[in-house]
């Protein structure tokens, strides 16, 4: 059986979603940070897999959500192999932190995606009727670019709490944020809210309408990143739902660059 390999130049969009020159961008940003090959005067077992590869493992791993027991046949590695490769190069692939923060004259719209996962240190029963973590995804609201991916929180949370304890509310900086009507308390720009009894006037209803037309490309954007099996169920433990939307928004970032 022939192995998927990055060499294979029509495998790379079919699971990163990324062109070639694309693809190479992120290897080497993956090998800067850190994914380069062991050093050959240090102690340790050589990496089964180039860089290039491996990069590629964790794209089909977070395109399909294989189990460990499909996933090894595929690239022809042991299962402590696959693993040790998940575990160290997860981060690597993270979205990296921005060097400019959004000022008082950017535009910016928040909104906590539920992430399945099996995990019950970071989930909670939610509204999904699974156990879920909620993921708060910070997106530019004129360049459609993920900013920032928040710290997991149990599922439960409201939009308020997940907001803060996701430590996103510290990303936005001096921005003007958009969210919808679950953020209310956090100082952000959400819609007007009826009173009861009370119809909203025609400026309100104005004003509500070109909220939700901004705000849906928090939305699309986070559509797309769920093409991605993964968050549609996490089985791996800890911050791995954080790695991997992470590395996600960071290859849909790249996608969007040219």
């Amino acid at each position: 059986m022939q192995v998927p390999s990055a060499e294979r130049r029509e495998l790379i969009e079919v699971f990163t979603g990324l062109r070639p020159a694309q693809f190479r961008r992120l290897v080497q940003a993956v090998k800067h940070r850190g994914g380069r090959a062991p050093d050959r005067y240090r102690l340790g077992r050589p990496w089964a897999l180039s860089l290039e590869d491996r990069v590629l493992l964790i794209a089909v791993n977070y395109r399909t959500n294989l189990t460990m027991r499909q996933l090894v046949p595929l690239f022809g590695v042991s299962s402590a192999a696959a693993h040790r490769i998940i575990d160290q190069h997860s981060p690597f692939l993270a979205l990296a932190r921005t060097r400019r923060h959004p000022t008082a004259d950017d535009v910016v719209i928040v909104d906590g995606p539920l992430v399945p996962t099996q995990d019950r240190s970071v989930a909670a029963p939610s509204k999904n009727y699974q156990h879920s973590a909620n993921l708060q995804i910070l997106i530019d609201a004129h360049t459609r670019i993920v900013l920032a991916v928040g710290r997991p929180v149990p599922g439960n949370r409201n939009g308020c709490q997940a907001f803060s304890e996701s430590g996103i509310d510290i990303v936005c900086g001096d921005a003007i944020v958009l969210a919808d009507s679950a953020y209310r308390g956090t100082g952000v720009l959400i819609p007007h809210r009826r009173r009861p009894g009370q119809e909203s006037l025609d400026w309100q209803q104005d004003d509500n309408r070109s909220h939700r037309r901004v705000r849906a490309r928090v939305e699309h954007a986070i559509s797309r990143m769920k093409n991605w099996k993964i968050l549609h169920a996490r089985r791996r433990r800890g911050l791995a739902a954080y790695w991997a939307a992470s590395g996600i928004a960071r290859m849909h970032n790249l996608a969007l660059a040219d």
